[in-house]
């Protein structure tokens, strides 16, 4: 992806599904809502409740690495990026 490419918040949210659809068993469950906010966008990331320990990762540190992916890309688009990752009881 070029800088272009990366230009809106939609573009955002589709690398952060591709980034959790490669990480989950279940891919198809995976959704991402961006909410844009003045100077922010947040990421709300969905996966099936089985997935969730994965896209955490072990202390955290997948969710950490994908967080530090979504500061790089706000720091090159200069617009603030946050991921929430949503846990959904049965």
């Amino acid at each position: 992806m070029t800088q272009q490419d990366l230009a809106s918040p939609t573009s955002v949210a589709e690398l952060v599904r591709e980034i959790a659809q490669a990480l989950v068993d279940e891919p198809s469950a995976v959704e991402v809502e961006s909410i844009d906010r003045d100077e922010s966008t947040v990421l709300k990331l969905r996966v099936a409740p089985q997935d969730v320990g994965k896209v955490i990762g072990k202390q955290g540190r997948t969710a950490r690495s994908v967080r530090t992916i979504l500061g790089a890309v706000s720091m090159k688009l200069h617009r603030r990026y946050t991921l929430d990752i949503l846990e959904e009881d049965d």
